[in-house]
């Protein structure tokens, strides 16, 4: 720092505190700490930070002003204070804060500069029940800070969170009459917990170890103390009805329904809608995570998602049954706290059909609705391009009338599982959420967010996406791709124009609901691939690669570029497998081997996608070895076979998971073929899982120039997948 912009930073500073709104002094602290945590403090010192209004009644806004050579945010709250400086540090500074790093420009002589932003929403919401099982089971408080930090600048304001469910549940179930035993046999390993939250399985990948439900609450405690600092809201888990198996034997007279998904021998048990239990529990639950954390306002639940409703065929008993079941989940809630909200995701409407037809019919939806006060219920609207994209059917918000009246949040899931291959209509998310903001039906929307399952990938939809919280019109893409790429990389040359331009054409035009690559299953069976394969994207990753030179030394520029290679070698990975089986020829998966070996090693140079990184986060989460063994196994577990038959969901392409695991899957059938002995792929996947992950991941010297000669010496053809030779 210069003399001259010291000489300005502590006049500015000066003024600041003569007029009130030091920031290292005001309300506005955790804000600020936001920016020295993530700038450092010397950039961070360039922001004065005032909060005023009310956020809770106010519009959210935030108003930039740049004199003197300081940055001034004034804003309603904590957060849009944080949203306010990150859109003035992206869009005028060049600068970016993303999950594969950062680039902070600022330029030491700062224009005159004015802009006021107001949100036309009240909730800026973020995550999935599932994100806490395919992205956060094991992560360390230093990741979780990140990411709230991450949050705060992006604007978000709203997050789903597991808030500590079994160590609670845990309790409650004491409190009523289990045993240790039958309620460690109810829970299932931590990255399955969201689907025991949500009632779809017991027991999967358990018990836990007893060391893990105070680290659970401890963590949990550090998470809710900073979201409280930044004015976020957590929506926690409340008690859905579900319970353990024992309950048969220790409530004989209760009535209990079983509920079956994904292909799970094993039933979950919930109680019935009329049964004082239900209420017990659901009050006593309450009143434990309130007396653990505080008050709380947004409670979670789910009682049948994805899953037939146990209903009576007299449509007359039916409709009262599903008004029960709302009142019931609802009622032990607003008892234990008048003020709390009963969150719902709104996933399963337009998702769960039966014979063919949606389940959810608005009659139906309106009746499990109907005893529950407007403004005491919240409809998490989770998948909007999938009405559109997918299913093509009416968006849930005009099928079911703005949902009655309830509070409404729009939402995307631009990701399931974690899938890392670039999907998704990116012109459809700069415009879809203009019509909802347009809607004259709309009724009580209150919020605009994203539910990915996996997060750390298809970064450009989630910078966008942010975005579109705080503003009311459709984003144009052509000035807004300038400027992200001003930002993640410096420039913007013209090819790069041209990379982007054939991406919105190819796969950033395309929407997959699973984009998987066909050597990410098991050799034996006909899974045919879904990751985009296309000419366009050939040539987008070409133009990409073309800007190496001029954009040599920037990290992220290289982590994409080694992104979109590894998608694209995949696509002929996937190509040699088909070629080798059509003509019985082995050279051809050979080949396929080595390149996965390849692409391996180019995603080893990657901050994000590696197995290493999550192998590590979960055995941390350990205190012993037994422990952290049973803690890496588990987190193995799900992004491989899962269980049931939910195999292959997760579909990492990952350095460590396609060398270890997929490539190595396919190297031992092709030994088992070639020597007419027997591969049993069960027993191999369960070792592996079982097994202390010791790969050693190779990154390469230079892997943009590895990358550009293997696109150039594999190139693809186009097999016609349904061609038999």
């Amino acid at each position: 720092m210069n003399g001259k912009m010291k000489y300005y930073l502590l006049c500015g500073l000066l003024i600041a505190q003569v007029f009130g709104c030091d920031s290292e002094k005001g309300n506005s602290r955790p804000a600020k700490q936001v920016l020295e945590r993530v700038l450092g403090a010397e950039n961070a010192g360039r922001f004065v930070f005032e909060i005023e209004g009310d956020h809770v009644n106010d519009d959210n806004y935030f108003k930039v002003q740049v004199e003197d050579n300081l940055i001034y945010i004034h804003a309603n709250s904590q957060v849009a204070l944080c949203r306010g400086a990150y859109e003035y540090l992206r869009n005028e500074c060049g600068s970016i804060v993303s999950w594969s790093g950062d680039r902070i420009n600022i330029p030491e002589n700062l224009e005159p500069f004015h802009k006021t932003v107001s949100s036309p929403f009240k909730y800026h919401y973020y995550m999935n029940t599932v994100t806490h099982g395919y992205t956060t089971p094991y992560w360390d408080w230093n990741r979780w800070e990140r990411e709230l930090d991450w949050m705060a600048l992006h604007g978000l304001d709203m997050l789903i969170l597991g808030g500590a469910h079994e160590a609670i549940l845990y309790r409650t179930f004491k409190r009523i009459g289990f045993t240790d035993e039958e309620i460690k046999s109810y829970f299932t390993g931590p990255a399955h917990f969201p689907w025991n939250r949500m009632g779809e399985i017991r027991g999967w990948d358990g018990p836990l170890p007893n060391t893990f439900y105070q680290k659970q609450l401890d963590l949990t405690h550090l998470i809710l103390s900073r979201m409280r600092e930044l004015q976020m809201e957590p929506i926690v888990h409340a008690f859905a009805g579900f319970v353990p198996q024992a309950i048969v034997q220790r409530f004989p007279e209760e009535e209990v329904r079983e509920l079956g998904w994904g292909g799970f021998e094993e039933k979950v048990y919930i109680l019935a809608p009329q049964s004082k239990l239900f209420s017990q529990i659901g009050s006593m639950y309450i009143q434990e995570w309130e007396q653990e954390f505080g008050k709380g306002k947004f409670y979670l639940a789910d009682s049948f998602n994805e899953m037939d409703v146990p209903l009576s065929d007299d449509p007359g008993v039916a409709a009262e049954e599903l008004a029960g079941y709302g009142e019931v989940v609802y009622k032990p809630i607003s008892e234990a706290n008048p003020d709390a909200v009963w969150v719902m995701q709104g996933w399963t409407f337009p998702y769960h059909r039966v014979n063919g037809k949606l389940f959810w019919t608005p009659d139906r939806l309106k009746g499990l609705m109907s005893r529950i006060p407007d403004d005491k219920l919240m409809i998490l609207d989770m998948a909007n391009e999938y009405n559109a994209l997918f299913w093509k059917i009416d968006y849930s918000w005009k099928m079911y009338e703005g949902f009655f009246g309830k509070q409404w949040i729009y939402s995307f899931i631009p990701n399931m599982g974690g899938k890392v291959p670039l999907n998704g209509v990116l012109d459809f998310y700069a415009n879809a959420p203009e019509k909802a903001l347009n809607y004259a039906h709309k009724k009580n929307l209150v919020g605009f967010g994203f539910a990915p399952e996996g997060i750390e990938n298809n970064e450009v939809i989630y910078e966008l996406l942010s975005d579109w919280g705080w503003r009311n019109e459709a984003i144009d893409l052509d000035s807004y791709l300038e400027m992200y790429c001003q930002a993640r990389y410096g420039s913007y040359p013209a090819t790069m124009k041209e990379s982007w331009d054939l991406l919105r054409k190819s796969a950033l035009g395309t929407f997959t609901d699973h984009p998987r690559f066909r050597y990410q299953f098991r050799p034996e069976g006909n899974y045919k691939a879904t990751v985009h394969k296309s000419h366009e994207f050939e040539l987008a990753v070409h133009a990409f690669l073309s800007c190496a030179e001029e954009l040599k030394g920037n990290k992220l520029y290289e982590y994409d570029a080694i992104e979109l290679s590894s998608q694209l070698l995949g696509l002929k990975v996937d190509e040699l497998l088909l070629e080798g089986k059509i003509e019985g020829d082995d050279e051809y998966i050979e080949k396929a081997i080595g390149l996965m070996i390849s692409i391996d090693r180019l995603l080893a140079s990657h901050p994000n996608h590696r197995l290493s990184k999550w192998v590590r986060y979960a055995r941390d989460f350990g205190d012993t070895e037994e422990e952290k063994n049973y803690y890496e196994s588990n987190a193995k577990r799900l992004i491989t076979t899962w269980g049931g038959w939910v195999n292959e969901y997760a579909a990492r392409t990952w350095s460590g998971l396609i060398g270890d695991y997929y490539a190595m899957r396919w190297k031992k059938w092709l030994e088992a073929k070639k020597g007419d002995g027997e591969f049993d792929v069960l027993d191999w996947e369960e070792e592996w899982i079982n097994s202390e992950y010791t790969y050693a991941e190779q990154p390469f010297s230079d892997p943009i120039a590895v990358a550009k000669s293997l696109i150039d010496e594999y190139k693809l053809s186009f097999i016609d997948e349904n061609t038999s030779k």
